[in-house]
């Protein structure tokens, strides 16, 4: 993970379990899609909150601690770059190294975020994905010329919201 190159797409998802049904199916595709290279799971927080208020986190990742810090001090140097140039980028490298390697991408501080955010006996999760699947597709574009110019996801509910509004006019 030497360069930006290198990285996928990466896509923070959040995601609310008012009534937790786990039986592991969702752990099962998620490792369905590592195994055939189209996501690697970055970082992912899990807070559930008891109904007397008690906070379980887990977190999980698929990178190894040396990893994390590569992906870390990528993240921070592109991100440093923006900010401050050459000398920006050097920074940021080594505070997103530190930072990766110390709390994991999504960090401690996330996870009490998360935590006064759910309601009581719910359960979220907060997952960076890194889209793999997008690598090869992402370089076909530069080399054709290309470059982003925006993205956004559209789900079926948003579709359906969508129609709704419409209908309602």
């Amino acid at each position: 993970m030497g360069n930006q190159d290198e990285l996928g797409p990466v896509q923070i998802m959040v995601v609310g379990f008012e009534k937790p049904d786990f039986q592991g199916n969702v752990l099962t595709e998620l490792k369905r899609l590592k195994e055939q290279d189209l996501i690697r799971l970055v970082d992912l927080v899990v807070v559930q909150k008891d109904e007397s208020d008690e906070v379980v986190a887990v977190e999980m990742s698929d990178l190894s601690p040396d990893e994390s810090a590569q992906f870390g001090a990528l993240a921070g140097a592109l991100i440093g770059l923006g900010a401050d140039g050459e000398e920006g980028m050097e920074a940021g490298a080594v505070l997103g190294a530190e930072r990766a390697e110390d709390e994991g991408m999504l960090g401690e501080e996330t996870m009490w975020t998360i935590a006064d955010a759910i309601p009581t006996g719910a359960t979220a999760a907060v997952a960076l994905l890194e889209h793999r699947w997008a690598i090869p597709l992402r370089d076909a574009i530069r080399a054709a010329g290309g470059f982003p110019l925006a993205d956004s996801w559209i789900h079926p509910e948003d579709l359906i919201a969508l129609g709704a509004a419409a209908s309602a006019d």
